[in-house]
Order: structure tokens, then C-alpha cells, then sequence
């Protein structure tokens, strides 16, 4: 008897070990059914209304976010195609595409990838940081959840060799003012990355609105 209890004792610590060891991890799989994601469904603090447009500055950089009316079908996903134009003193650096899916049932929304243009002097000079879930063994990742808990980790894209971004939920209850309005009960995240040790960005999400401040680059104008 005392040696089956030793053992127990030995295999709960263990338990318990594992368990501490995961609750510290990204969560990098998503067991969602594609029949169920899609453009349909609602996310209070990740809006996908097609004609949203969000406009971000930070001096002269100046970032333009837009939900288009439009769709592109990435790994057997509808998903909704959201445009980010990045200016720094009126010319265009980046021109990005993300391609986003919501799980209707859930609310959770998920990145299914980016087509990437660079500019330098007007001309496109490299794709960099573009990837595409289910090409060279890429697949999509968390971006918000539809109920958002503080603690939660996740894997907001999964590219080898290209992104390995993941998000640490911080707080759901901040207080954010920027020159387009106090927002409460904001979503904070911190983003970080598993291959680059650099990465270290702070990001807030107002519910009914989406993204109002990310690092310096805070929201000056909305317009549905």
C-alpha cells in the first residue's frame, strides 16, 4: 500500500508538472472544423464589416487599415481580405494584404496569411513577410478569440521561415485614450515571436471598434 501510494503521489506531481509546463506554452493547435470559419459571424474586438477603415499615426508614419468587400479562399477557407497601407512622410513603404477567417460559431478569428508588397521610391522591392496557410508547411493561427481571457497564449502565425508571431493575452480591462476617443474595457496583448527575440509589441483592441493603439501608432480616425 505505501508503495502505491508513493507512486501516486510521484505520478500527480507529475501530472501537475506537465500541467504548469503547458499552461506556459503558445498554444499552436487549433482544432476548429473549416466548414464552420468563414467571412460570416462577429468578434466585438476584431471587425471584419467589410468598409471599416482605421487610421493609425505616430509622427509621420501613418497607417490605413480597411476591410474590403472582398474574399480569397486560402487552404479550402473563404476568408475576408483586410488592406494595411503604411505611409512615413507621404510615401508608401508597405502595402500588406491579410487574409482573415471567423469561426461563426465561436466568434474566434483566425490568420490565415499576407501577401506582402515593400516599397522603396515608388517601386516594389521585395515580398518579405508574405505566407499563405497551407503553402511550404505554413498553417493559419489565433488572431483574437470571441471571449478573450487574460493569460491565454497563442500562435497568431505559423510560417517557417517567414513568422513564428504569437500573442500573450495581458489584461481584458484597460482604459485606452487616443485622439479618436476614450475606449474602455480594452483587450491588451503583447506580441512576441518564437525565432525573432527582438519582437516586443503592445497592442489594445476596444470592443465595437477593433485595434485602437499599437506601440506609438495610435487611432486618430474612424469611419464605417
Amino acid at each position: 500500500m505505501k508503495n502505491l501510494m508513493t507512486l501516486f503521489a510521484a505520478c500527480t506531481l507529475g501530472a501537475l508538472a506537465l500541467g504548469a509546463q503547458n499552461a506556459g506554452m503558445w498554444q499552436s493547435q487549433f482544432p476548429v472544423e473549416k466548414e464552420t470559419l468563414g467571412t460570416a459571424g462577429e468578434n466585438p474586438y476584431f471587425n471584419l464589416t467589410p468598409g471599416l477603415r482605421l487610421e493609425y499615426r505616430n509622427g509621420g508614419e501613418v497607417l490605413v487599415t480597411s476591410v474590403l468587400n472582398e474574399t480569397k479562399t486560402i487552404d479550402g477557407v473563404e476568408t475576408r481580405v483586410v488592406e494595411d497601407r503604411e505611409t512615413k512622410n507621404g510615401k508608401l513603404v508597405e502595402l500588406t494584404r491579410d487574409y482573415f477567417a471567423i469561426d461563426k460559431a465561436t466568434g474566434d478569428v483566425y490568420y490565415f496569411g499576407e501577401d506582402v508588397d515593400v516599397y522603396k521610391d515608388g517601386k516594389v522591392v521585395s515580398h518579405e513577410g508574405a505566407w499563405l496557410s497551407g503553402v511550404k508547411g505554413a498553417k493559419f493561427g489565433l488572431i483574437m478569440p470571441g471571449k478573450p481571457k487574460a493569460g491565454q497564449r497563442y500562435y497568431n502565425e505559423q510560417a517557417p521561415g517567414v513568422g513564428m508571431d504569437r500573442a500573450t493575452i495581458i489584461a481584458v480591462n484597460e482604459v485606452v485614450s487616443t485622439p479618436a476617443g476614450k475606449f474602455e474595457k480594452c483587450v491588451h496583448l503583447h506580441e512576441t515571436s518564437a525565432t525573432e527575440k527582438t519582437l516586443s509589441d503592445h497592442k489594445w483592441f476596444a470592443p465595437g471598434v477593433g485595434k485602437v493603439k499599437d506601440g506609438k501608432m495610435v487611432l486618430v480616425k474612424l469611419e464605417r
